[in-house]
C-alpha cells in the first residue's frame, strides 16, 4: 500500500529550465530537504560550470549529495545509489519530505526503482584484457566494441567512461544478456517509494536561449579560469569529472586543441544536445507527471500549486 511506502518527491527535466527555484519554492511548502541528483555538483571546485546552487539561492533548505568528492574521485549511478538511499532515510528520520532534484535520468531510475546493478568488483582476466585494450588503442576501440554488442547502452555510456564500458561488456560476457536489458527488467521494479515524478519543460526555443544566456553568463563569472585551475589541480580529459559540459570543451582549448571562440560555441552547441536527450529520456520513462511552462503562463506559482495538488491526492503532503 503507497501509504505505508516513504514518501519521496521527484523535480527533474533539461539543463537550464529552472528546477532550482522551483525546488526552493517546493521544499518550503513541503517542509522538505533536497537531495541532489546531478552528476557534477557532487563535485568541488566545480562550481561555475555545473551551474551549483549557491548558500544564499539555498535560502536555509538542507542540500544532500553537493561538494561531497574531489574532482580527482570518481562518481558513478551506484555510489549515487547508496549516498541517496542514505540521505532519504536521514531526512525522514528527522520528519521531512525528501526531493530529489537533478537532470540526471538514470540516477533518478536507479534510486525510484531500485535498481540492481549487480557489481563485480573482482579483478578478472577479462577486465585487464579490455584494460589493456584501451591502454594500446584507446578508448574509442573499446567503445566500438560495445556498440556492437549492446547498442543501447552506448545512448547512456560516454565513450570516456572506459569503467562502464568495460563493466558493460564484461555483463555481457559474464551472462550472456545486454547489461542494458538487464537495467530494462529492473525498471520494471514496483518503486518502495510512495513518490511523484514530475518532469519540467519549456518551449524547446525558450530553453534554447536560457542555454546561450547560461553559457554566456558562466564565462562572465569565469568558467575558463575555473577549468584553468582545475587543470593546475591536475585534473585531466580522462576523468569523469572532467566529462562534464563546460569543462571538456575548455579543457580542450587549455590543451591547445581548439580556440576559445570555437569552445563556446561547441558548450552552446552540446548543451542544447544534451537537453534534448534529456527530453527523450524522461519521457520515455514511466509515471511521470509532465509540467510543460507555457501551460501555467511561466508562473513557478501556479506550477507550484498544481504540484501541491497532486502530492495531496497521492497522500505525500
Amino acid at each position: 500500500m503507497s501509504e505505508n511506502k516513504t514518501p519521496l518527491v521527484i523535480l527533474t527535466g533539461p539543463t537550464a529550465v529552472g528546477k532550482t527555484a522551483l525546488s526552493i519554492a517546493l521544499a518550503r511548502k513541503l517542509g522538505g530537504e533536497i537531495i541532489s541528483a546531478d552528476s557534477m555538483q557532487v563535485y568541488r571546485h566545480m562550481d561555475i560550470g555545473s551551474a551549483k546552487i549557491t548558500p544564499e539561492q539555498m535560502c536555509g533548505i538542507p542540500h544532500h549529495l553537493i561538494d561531497i568528492l574531489e574532482p580527482t574521485e570518481e562518481f558513478n549511478v551506484v555510489l549515487f545509489q547508496r549516498l541517496a538511499r542514505d540521505a532519504v532515510q536521514e531526512i525522514r528520520g528527522r520528519g521531512h519530505v525528501p526531493i530529489v532534484v537533478g537532470g540526471t535520468g538514470f540516477y533518478i531510475q536507479a534510486l525510484l526503482y531500485d535498481i540492481d546493478f549487480t557489481q563485480n568488483d573482482g579483478d578478472t582476466a577479462l577486465r585487464r584484457k579490455l584494460q589493456k585494450l584501451a591502454e594500446e588503442e584507446g578508448p574509442g576501440a573499446l567503445y566500438e566494441r560495445l556498440r556492437r554488442i549492446d547498442p543501447e547502452s552506448c545512448e547512456i555510456i560516454h565513450a570516456n567512461n572506459v569503467k562502464r564500458v568495460i563493466r558493460a561488456i564484461e555483463f555481457y560476457e559474464e551472462t550472456g544478456m545486454k547489461i542494458s536489458e538487464h537495467n530494462r527488467l529492473q525498471r520494471q521494479n514496483e518503486s518502495p517509494y510512495n513518490f511523484a515524478y514530475f518532469v519540467l519543460n519549456d518551449d524547446r526555443q525558450a530553453l534554447y536561449e536560457r542555454i546561450e544566456a547560461r553559457v554566456d553568463e558562466m564565462m562572465a563569472q569565469g568558467l575558463a579560469e575555473e577549468v584553468r585551475r582545475l587543470k593546475e589541480m591536475g585534473c585531466t580529459a580522462d576523468m569523469v569529472s572532467m566529462q562534464g559540459l563546460g569543462y571538456k570543451e575548455l579543457l580542450a582549448c587549455l590543451d591547445g586543441k581548439t580556440t576559445l571562440e570555437e569552445a563556446v560555441y561547441r558548450i552552446k552547441l552540446n548543451t542544447r544536445h544534451f537537453a534534448k536527450r534529456q527530453l527523450t529520456w524522461f519521457r520515455r520513462e514511466r509515471d511521470v507527471i509532465m509540467l510543460d511552462r507555457g501551460d501555467y503562463g511561466c508562473d513557478d506559482n501556479r506550477i507550484l500549486g498544481h504540484m501541491t495538488e497532486i502530492l495531496d491526492r497521492k497522500g505525500i503532503l
